[in-house]
């Protein structure tokens, strides 16, 4: 486990740290003297960025700002659960840099939303089709390397099968993507096929914009995958949605509220130019059959 701990009760505590901060009327150098830190370090842990948390720094933090015990415990407690391992800290060598966060982010989430013009959404993916991706960006990977990676791929998609606490998974998939043949023919026929058998599942929804559609809302807004959180016990500190978009040199992590209403608000248009879901089998069921011929 990393000595800076997990990302998501992180980013919870520096959400509060900040905002208890503000609501105080105290200054950012005040807070950094109480505590005797830099600027760097007092940055990030308001913005939830890696760093070593100290519960007497915590605590003297409160006490400069007026936080109730209550409040105190409560950031107190956060620290702890930065502690905490989650199995993806197992898979550390197989994670991409900047990707780690997202893998975290979808662990703990209630609900995702994937639109997808190029590939098919990641957590829909079979083990063919992703060691298929894995030997394109990385030719020379040896197989015990791939197979790991693909063990860690498993441990994702197993949320959607687990049924204590399911993840909702809506997505809508550009026609495009179902016919780049990724793997070959073979491997898109068992792909599709897959697809196919996990939309009968009632947390798990595949909708398809087809290329009769010509141009839609979404060829302007591109590839993106938008998370919703659980509610905590504590409303201040549900976590709020974060837009995804994955680059090829460095990931973004759209968190303000307008943002997320803009993507949300995409989202709604981009449905309207999809299939409904009964028509979205029929016509991925239509192309997996000509991956057969």
């Amino acid at each position: 486990m990393s000595s800076t701990g997990s990302s998501l009760p992180r980013r919870m505590l520096g959400r509060q740290l900040r905002e208890l901060r503000i609501e105080s009327g105290v200054s950012a150098e005040y807070a950094r003297d109480a505590i005797d830190v830099g600027k760097q370090t007092l940055w990030r842990m308001e913005t939830g960025q890696p760093v070593r948390l100290h519960p007497l720094f915590i605590e003297r933090l409160c006490k400069v700002y007026g936080a109730s015990e209550e409040r105190t415990a409560i950031l107190l407690n956060l620290v702890e659960e930065t502690k905490r391992t989650g199995w993806w800290h197992a898979f550390d060598d197989t994670i991409l840099k900047d990707f780690n966060l997202f893998v975290e982010l979808e662990a703990t989430a209630k609900r995702l939303v994937s639109y997808q013009t190029t590939l098919l959404p990641g957590l829909l993916q079979t083990d063919e089709y992703r060691r298929a991706l894995i030997w394109v960006r990385f030719p020379t990977m040896a197989g015990a390397e791939v197979e790991r990676w693909i063990e860690a791929f498993r441990r994702r998609k197993s949320r959607l099968d687990n049924t204590r606490d399911p993840l909702r998974l809506d997505a809508v998939i550009d026609e495009s993507a179902l016919r780049r043949a990724v793997g070959g023919p073979s491997v898109m026929k068992d792909q599709l096929s897959h697809l196919l058998r996990v939309t009968t599942q009632p947390n798990i929804s595949v909708r398809v914009v087809p290329l009769a559609a010509e141009a839609y809302a979404g060829l302007n807004v591109g590839s993106f995958v938008m998370l919703d959180f659980p509610e905590h016990p504590t409303a201040p500190l549900t976590e709020p949605p974060v837009v995804y978009m994955q680059g090829f040199t460095g990931n973004l992590y759209l968190e303000k509220p307008d943002e997320v209403r803009q993507y949300r608000q995409a989202y709604a248009d981009i449905l309207r130019s999809a299939l409904d879901q009964e028509d979205s089998r029929a016509l991925i069921r239509k192309i997996a059959e000509e991956y057969s011929e």
